[in-house]
């Protein structure tokens, strides 16, 4: 047993709570919970779709997989890491991070603390959680069990920022409780922990801090529209801007995932239930929420002045994902784009090696392609998502996607070499 003491639990097991449990479970064995049978069974086997942790990794973590909430009574420190997403009004859904609650609450026992990863507004823990953990457990809050909050900073893709090399912030209900929780993570994490005076603190850096990110894109996708009008380059201007010493380095794009996306949400929210209605922070997420309809426009403007009759061109776009290098199809913002050119009558068709085309269905009601070969001729390419996979290839690969080698092609993140267009194609880039 470590220095802390604690037997530890963590309740869903996706980006977030698995490589917190294998981390833990290369010290000591913990109980890793999630509802999906599917994903315990396949965890079991040493399949890890999320690609956060290395098949060593989790091959040498001693974790207990389980469905049965039975086992965590076996643990008294629960670790609840759960998605906290926004529904179509973007308002906050705190049903997973509820019925996580209502689970742990059910097997809570004298002298358990329960720490909360997911992103929540200000407030969230202390006001919706821990009232359900008290009517499932018949427990009293602080007087038989305690909580803490430590919010995740699991960047997905990221092989150097990693849930053991970033500072975790942590706090608790109590003195005593921030103590045990600092511990607990203290014992992994090899960045250290920041102790945070309050829950509500700790609730409210982690929505600022993926706000702060949210609002610097915002800024540059509003360059952008701008320099486009204007007939320059985004990145030209950012490249000599960037020679000043203080200028941030952030580059216009397409805003999704399960934190950028929607973390700005929680924290407007919880303002205007306050009587405060935020300007800056929704209209950053306005102008990021606008550019998949932007970049189709383009795309259609493109088309028109190449001579193409827009109803019934066909659209290649490569990469569904959020962000490149991942599998992870959450609030990606691909869809708008896909969505737009469709309801002009194009034939659009998507390619992403990296994600799973049943579950894109499942969650967006579009076919994506399972292999390349599938893909008839395009008039137009559009680069959405600049995975590994298509960044190895040359244009010849993007010229053999357009009919007869030529065409446009739309460059998203403007990643491929400029200087090295074929001839017989039309580069436009954000």
């Amino acid at each position: 047993m470590n220095g802390h003491g604690r037997k530890i639990s963590i309740i869903g097991l996706g980006y977030v709570g698995l490589p917190v449990a294998v981390e833990f479970g290369k010290k000591e064995q913990v109980i890793g919970f999630d509802i999906s049978s599917i994903r315990v069974h396949e965890l079991k086997q040493g399949i890890e779709r999320t690609n956060e942790v290395e098949a060593k990794d989790l091959a040498s973590a001693d974790i207990i997989f389980t469905c049965d909430a039975g086992d965590l009574k076996r643990a008294d420190f629960h670790i609840i890491a759960v998605p906290t997403p926004v529904n179509n009004a973007k308002q906050p859904d705190l049903s997973p991070v509820i019925s996580a609650s209502r689970t742990v609450g059910q097997q809570l026992k004298k002298g358990d603390i329960v720490v909360y990863e997911s992103t929540v507004y200000p407030g969230a823990t202390e006001e919706e959680c821990i009232p359900v953990l008290e009517e499932e457990s018949g427990l009293i809050w602080g007087t038989d069990f305690n909580v803490g909050y430590s919010p995740e900073r699991i960047n997905p893709g990221d092989k150097v920022h990693t849930f053991k090399t970033i500072t975790k912030v942590v706090s608790g209900d109590t003195v005593k409780t921030l103590e045990v929780v600092a511990a607990v993570y203290g014992s992994v994490v090899a960045a250290g922990v920041h102790k945070a005076a309050t829950i509500k603190i700790a609730e409210a850096a982690k929505v600022i801090e993926n706000t702060q990110r949210d609002l610097n894109i915002s800024l540059m996708n509003e360059l952008a529209l701008i320099f486009n009008k204007m007939n320059i380059d985004t990145q030209d201007v950012l490249a000599a801007a960037s020679s000043k010493w203080n200028f941030l380095p952030f580059d216009p794009g397409l805003v999704g995932g399960h934190c950028i996306g929607v973390d700005p949400y929680y924290l407007t929210y919880k303002a205007t239930t306050l009587g405060y209605t935020p300007q800056v922070i929704l209209s950053g997420r306005s102008i990021n929420d606008s550019m998949g309809k932007f970049i189709a426009a383009q795309t259609i403007k493109e088309l028109i002045k190449a001579g193409k009759c827009v109803k019934g061109s066909v659209v290649t776009i490569l990469g569904f994902t959020f962000k490149e290098n991942v599998p992870d199809i959450r609030n990606t913002r691909v869809i708008d784009i896909v969505k737009e050119l469709q309801d002009y009558g194009i034939k659009v068709q998507v390619f992403d090696p990296m994600s799973d085309a049943h579950e894109i269905h499942k969650e967006y009601n579009i076919d994506v392609l399972a292999a390349e070969c599938q893909l008839h001729p395009a008039h137009a390419v559009v680069l959405a998502v600049p995975h590994q996979y298509f960044m190895d290839k040359d244009w010849s690969y993007i010229g053999s996607l357009l009919e007869n080698k030529t065409g446009i092609v739309i460059d998203v993140k403007a990643k491929l070499d400029r200087n090295k267009i074929p001839e017989g194609i039309t580069l436009w880039r954000l």
